[in-house]
């Protein structure tokens, strides 16, 4: 079996604020922000991930956010390449593998200030590709 083309060599949060303060709304709008920056001296990829979700507030007109969540990924490639050279699929993919963590940790999050969870549906992350390749810097 071929070894994968890069790996996930560590993540962490970095960022998390919660507002459930005058919550009026079981319904949720889910933002995700991805972008990135290649390092061309090393060839690790940092992704960061920004999920948001907005809902609408007691006496209140307007829609407010009410979690907050950035958290950066590190992935390696199995040897150094040039930026033009990732692989399309390695967009797709390593959203795909950090999304997990993200669910598990707004689930966890929301468990634990005591409240109704918040549990992020199963999403097709495919439509990121494009966001996250566009968002995405070399240095």
């Amino acid at each position: 079996m071929e070894k994968a083309s890069f790996s996930l060599k560590d993540y962490k949060f970095i960022k998390v604020e919660l507002d459930f303060s005058n919550l009026n709304s079981s319904s949720i709008e889910l933002i995700i922000e991805p972008e990135g920056v290649f390092h061309n001296s090393t060839g690790v990829y940092d992704l960061a991930f920004t999920f948001k979700a907005n809902a609408e507030m007691k006496n209140e007109t307007k829609i407010n956010q009410i979690i907050y969540v950035k958290c950066i990924a590190y992935f390696e490639f199995n040897k150094i390449l040039k930026f033009e050279d990732i692989p399309e699929y390695f967009y797709t993919n390593s959203i795909a593998i950090l999304f997990p963590y993200i669910r598990a940790f707004v689930s966890t999050l929301t468990l634990q200030a005591n409240i109704p969870p918040i549990i992020l549906p199963t999403m097709n992350l495919i439509s990121l590709q494009e966001k996250l390749k566009a968002n995405t810097k070399e240095i």
